[in-house]
Formats: C-alpha cells, sequence, structure tokens
C-alpha cells in the first residue's frame, strides 16, 4: 500500500500537479518548514464505496479545505478485493494542533453533519478508519 501511494505522489509530481500546490506554497515559506502528513485509509461496508467517493467528491474534501486541511490526494486500490471496498487518502496539516483543530471544527460543521446524515440514509458507509502519520525525508519533494 505504502509503494502505491509513493507511486501515486511520484506521477503527481512528474506531471506537475504537486508543484502548483503545496510544494508551491512551502517554496514560498521557509524552506526548513515541515507539514503534518496523515494518510487515512476507509474501508467501507459491502457496496458502499461509491457512496462513500460521492460523499467524499462532493462534500467532504471542500469541507476540509473550508477547515484548514490541505488535501494532497485519494486514491482507489487498483485490485481487488480492496478495489471494491477502500480509499486512501492523504491531507497535511502545519501542525499536529493545528490538525486536532480543524478536525473538531470539521466534525461540528452543520454542513458535514447534514451531508454525512444524508449519505447514510441507505446505511452506514465506513466499517473502519486507519490513520498514520507520516514524516518527509529530508530528500522528499514534498515537506
Amino acid at each position: 500500500m505504502v509503494r502505491l501511494i509513493i507511486l501515486a505522489l511520484g506521477v503527481l509530481l512528474g506531471t506537475g500537479l504537486l508543484r502548483t500546490g503545496l510544494v508551491a506554497q512551502q517554496t514560498a515559506e521557509s524552506s526548513s518548514m515541515t507539514h503534518v502528513f496523515e494518510q487515512r485509509t476507509y474501508t467501507t461496508h459491502p457496496g458502499r464505496l461509491d457512496a462513500l467517493v460521492m460523499r467524499f467528491r462532493d462534500h467532504t474534501t471542500r469541507l476540509f479545505e473550508k477547515h484548514g486541511m490541505i488535501n494532497i490526494g485519494y486514491w482507489i486500490p487498483s485490485d481487488p478485493p480492496l478495489s471494491e471496498n477502500t480509499l486512501i487518502y492523504i491531507l497535511a496539516y502545519p501542525s499536529r494542533e493545528a490538525r486536532e483543530e480543524s478536525w473538531a471544527a470539521f466534525r461540528a460543521d452543520p454542513d458535514w453533519v447534514a451531508a454525512a446524515a444524508a449519505s447514510q440514509v441507505d446505511g452506514q458507509i465506513v466499517m473502519g478508519v486507519e490513520s498514520v502519520f507520516m514524516d518527509p525525508t529530508d530528500f522528499s519533494a514534498i515537506r
């Protein structure tokens, strides 16, 4: 799974998509600044991946930005069985404290509460969440 994310980040960097976002922001700031990166993996209940993807596409990513989170990227594994029930994404924050504040504000946002409720009319979507904090290496293009 880590190889998948490294490959995807490499593709994004190679095409220049990340250069205009976080990397450009970091270049403009002090070169010693480092963001906190979090990889989150969601496992859905059977048949509910499309509902999760729709919720992220239509609501969640915009609300993350509203609350100071930086959307790095979103992936669905290519091969079964993970391609049937798994969404992997990476967010960046200025600090762990900022991360905690952003998530608290996000969870309390009435727009999020409404979107979450509406998306679960047909049943719960998420069965499990795994969170991994990552530190970029000193030779990483994204810090």
